[in-house]
């Protein structure tokens, strides 16, 4: 008996058709052949090598659903395509493959929204190439969702800004070219919020490296800012006017977490329906056990609900209605659904799933990141109750 296919769900849903399909083949077979046969070594390496961004810029992958004029495939596809993306980049069962490969899915969208032409044209086109990597910086070490008290200074001093502070889980940190960070250039809270476009090479600039659970191949960094000069043409939008880019680029950033963790909650689900068919246990098939059965159901169960539900935030997006309670609550039912089905895999597959190198157990370790990056489920219920106006 064959296992159910991994892009199955979309062949029952009406927001995908044959260009989907198009774009999951083709993702897929950049996977299998560029990613998926390294990923043990980049785990173990800390970080992923440079040279895929240019292989994934040259297959399509880093210019999905980015304006033709910087190099990207401009209109011909949605945010439904994107999605389709996010899953097939999530096959490998490793976390850090996303986070940092598609680093400009948050590095970048400011830039291409609040930017100058100029800003624009300098930047972007050597990123979706994959010639230069940009980050996103806005977590620091006092506060990480509390973006409004946020305390990395950026003080206009003629043509140029001088920046101090500290940036800290900024993802692809050690390896960016930019970084997209957030600055207080006004008063306190969120009206003396901006954001500037800063060049890793900059004199005052250094990086401390992080360890961490989960994500391995993906380089995670605290840096630091010491007088740090911008030239003031890096200034992303109105200054003191921020606030308001870095809230849009969350709710694009939960529905792409959303998707990512529905995916890894399907691989649990795959590799353990396939272990439960194939492992013999006093005598027979473990997946003829009813208590096996019954986890696998409820497995199905929450994947099916969160998938309906990110299909319909993304339709939301596209038809202009998003509601930026949906988003994080989202994003609270799609981790729990991979946090339990990851749970429920290892149920299932036992000690196999302690061994290192295993789908199942990189993604046990990488559901924390998952429920806090983005926005905590604390957060992210608050924010859904001040929407809800409870």
């Amino acid at each position: 008996m064959e296992t159910p296919l991994f892009d199955q769900w979309r062949a029952r849903s009406p927001h995908y058709d044959e260009s989907h399909e198009a774009v999951c083949d083709s993702v897929r077979a950049f996977v299998s052949r560029e990613i998926t046969p390294y990923i043990d070594a980049w785990e173990a390496a800390g970080e992923l090598p440079r040279e895929l961004h240019k292989k994934a810029a040259a297959a399509g992958v880093l210019g999905l659903n980015y304006p033709e004029e910087f190099g990207g495939t401009g209109t011909a596809f949605n945010l439904f395509h994107a999605l389709v993306q996010t899953e097939e980049l999530a096959r490998p069962g490793a976390g850090g493959i996303s986070a940092s490969l598609m680093t400009h899915g948050i590095g970048l969208p400011p830039v291409l929204a609040a930017g100058s032409d100029e800003l624009k044209r300098r930047i972007a086109p050597d990123v979706l190439a994959g010639e230069k990597i940009i980050a996103l910086g806005i977590t620091e070490p006092g506060g990480g969702s509390d973006v409004a008290n946020l305390r990395t200074k950026a003080e206009r001093k003629g043509a140029a800004y001088v920046v101090n502070g500290t940036k800290t889980l900024i993802t692809s940190g050690m390896r960016a070219d930019y970084v997209t960070l957030a600055v207080r250039t006004g008063g306190a809270g969120i009206a003396g919020v901006s954001l500037l476009l800063v060049e890793t090479a900059s004199p005052g600039v250094s990086r401390t490296r992080l360890d961490k659970m989960g994500w391995h191949c993906s380089d995670t960094a605290t840096i630091h800012f010491d007088d740090v000069e911008v030239p003031a043409e890096n200034l992303i939008g109105p200054e003191n006017a921020g606030f308001g880019a870095i809230m849009r680029n969350f709710n694009s950033e939960r529905l792409g977490m959303a998707q990512g963790a529905a995916a890894y909650a399907r691989i649990c689900y795959e590799d353990a329906l396939d272990w439960a068919r194939q492992r013999e246990t006093f005598g027979k098939p473990l997946v003829t056990n009813q208590a096996i059965r019954h986890k696998l159901a409820d497995m199905v169960r929450r994947i099916h609900a969160t998938q309906a539900w990110i299909d319909h935030c993304a339709w939301q997006v596209l038809n202009g209605k998003a509601f930026p309670g949906d988003f994080a609550l989202l994003k609270v039912q799609a981790t729990q659904t991979m946090e339990f089905c990851a749970r429920e895999a290892c149920q299932i597959l036992g000690g196999a799933s302690f061994v290192r190198g295993s789908r199942v157990e990189r993604i046990y370790r990488e559901a924390r990141v998952m429920a806090i990056g983005g926005g905590s489920e604390e957060i992210m219920y608050d924010l859904a109750s001040r929407q809800y106006r409870f």
